[in-house]
């Protein structure tokens, strides 16, 4: 059951550079510690967390994800330094550089998050089948209709062109 307040998992949870990850300042939240907290004990293990684990986000990535989720301005009393995220791997092994009780108990609730989402994705199979037969159906319009559009444009430029010069009878 959800804690009132408590933002679920999942809303934690965000696509960038085509990765699923989650913030640092979420994962400290849940762990129950300071930002800068987590930041020290995965900056003190760096051979723990290669890009792949782990990457800082750039100023455009970081405004976007702001933009997002509703942060407030720069400069007031916000973040020094951008954030970090972590992927599924990177919250795995933080567990291990957070030796504590609640870091291991957050991290499997993480992972069961991220099992979960994975599953529900895989399980989406007749997407692909309706995104195919979508695909066919707009083929099979476009190949009906294409006289017609054809027409409709033929008769638009005609209408664009600038008329034909005819002779002047008479005094100019």
């Amino acid at each position: 059951m959800e804690e009132k307040g408590v933002m679920p998992i999942q809303d934690m949870i965000y696509e960038i550079r085509g990765q699923k990850v989650m913030l640092d300042s979420d994962l400290a939240g849940m762990y129950e510690i300071e930002t800068k907290i987590l930041n020290k004990a995965v900056k003190r293990n760096p051979e723990r967390f290669p890009e792949i684990f782990m990457f800082q986000l750039t100023e455009e990535e970081f405004k976007s994800l702001r933009f997002q989720f509703g942060t407030s301005k720069e400069g007031k009393g916000g973040r020094r330094y951008l954030p970090y995220v972590f992927t599924e791997h990177g919250v795995l092994m933080l567990s291990s550089v957070l030796n504590s009780k609640k870091a291991i108990s957050v991290n499997i609730e993480i992972m069961v998050t991220f099992i979960q989402m994975r599953q529900y994705v895989l399980s989406q199979t007749d997407t692909n089948e309706q995104i195919t037969e979508l695909r066919k159906l707009l083929l099979l319009y476009i190949d009906n209709n294409d006289k017609r559009v054809n027409d409709i444009i033929i008769a638009l430029n005609n209408l664009i062109e600038k008329p034909k010069e005819t002779k002047r009878i008479g005094f100019c």
